[in-house]
């Protein structure tokens, strides 16, 4: 009985493998490389959509929250030839000159190598540069003192609106062109103390802080009525430079005056007041600087009354 029981059994086993399906093996050989996909012998299906979403939820959940949503809202913009192979300064605008200067200073190096930019501040000081070098458009802060410019030219600083402040302090300044300054519409401080300037250039109306101190402007470095129209100045200094007169007229929103160490020997009534007018008071000017000039400040009382100070200098 034992015997047939294990029979039936073995019999039973048999018959259900044997019923079972039979798979064929598929070997990707490199016979197969060269046939379309669609003349495989097992053809696959292909979801192209299902497979890129895939894989772009992978990659979206390797990046963390804040470099999905950059890569997420970037706009690739395709450059062309002549852009991509032009230098780009710090804020991403390509650099436009003239000359030798067209691109890079005169070291070879970009001006945001070279020189320091913070925002849209340019520090270039102590840098032995010898020419103003290319500025981003954006530029509104330039600082290039204790250089060796010699010369500035119409276009140094050509385009640049947005320019508030020019500091070139301590170089060997000789020559600027007329109209070096004069065109830039936002200009309020211009400091070029220190050098060797011989005739004072343009200024443009916007400026507030004017100091030419320590240059060689003497009798004729200031045409006449240089200052007429510049009705927002409040702080003009020309202080060292063998200047012999007062130069008029100037503007009512003067504040500070300084003119010490010059060669200044007399004042007349209406440098300061109207002469003819008692009435007048000039309530802005209340720093004038004087001292260090071969003037008697006694001998003109009448040139001081419409003041809230008096003027410091020699009064014997």
């Amino acid at each position: 009985m034992q015997t047939f029981v294990n029979a039936f059994l073995g019999f039973f086993i048999f018959e259900s493998i044997g019923a079972a399906p039979i798979t064929d093996t598929i070997l990707y050989d490199s016979e197969f490389y060269d046939i379309p996909l669609e003349e495989l012998p097992h053809p696959f299906v292909y979801d192209e959509n299902k497979q890129f979403d895939e894989v772009k939820a992978e990659a979206g959940t390797a990046l963390p929250f804040i470099l999905q949503e950059i890569y997420s809202s970037a706009t690739l913009t395709e450059e062309t030839e002549d852009e991509a192979s032009i230098p780009k300064l710090i804020d991403g605008s390509l650099a436009h000159g003239s000359g030798v200067l067209v691109l890079q200073t005169q070291d070879g190096l970009p001006t945001c190598l070279l020189c320091t930019c913070l925002g849209t501040t340019v520090y270039c000081d102590d840098r032995e540069l010898d020419a103003v070098p290319p500025l981003p458009k954006k530029t509104t802060y330039f600082y290039s003192r204790y250089n060796r410019i010699r010369k500035i030219s119409r276009n140094d600083f050509a385009n640049l609106n947005n320019l508030k402040r020019i500091d070139l302090t301590a170089n060997f300044i000789s020559d600027i062109h007329k109209d070096a300054f004069r065109r830039l519409p936002r200009l309020q401080e211009l400091v070029l103390c220190d050098n060797r300037i011989r005739q004072l250039p343009e200024l443009p109306s916007t400026l507030t802080f004017l100091d030419v101190s320590k240059n060689r402007l003497g009798h004729k470095g200031i045409r006449n009525e240089a200052f007429k129209d510049l009705n927002e100045l409040q702080h003009l200094y020309i202080t060292d430079n063998n200047l012999d007169h007062i130069p008029l007229p100037l503007p009512e929103s003067l504040q500070a005056l300084h003119l010490q160490n010059n060669n200044i020997q007399e004042m007349h009534e209406d440098t300061f007041c109207k002469m003819r007018d008692f009435t007048y008071v000039r309530r802005a000017l209340e720093d004038i600087r004087l001292d260090g000039n071969p003037i008697n400040l006694s001998k003109t009382p009448y040139a001081y009354m419409c003041l809230p100070r008096l003027p410091v200098g020699n009064l014997i």
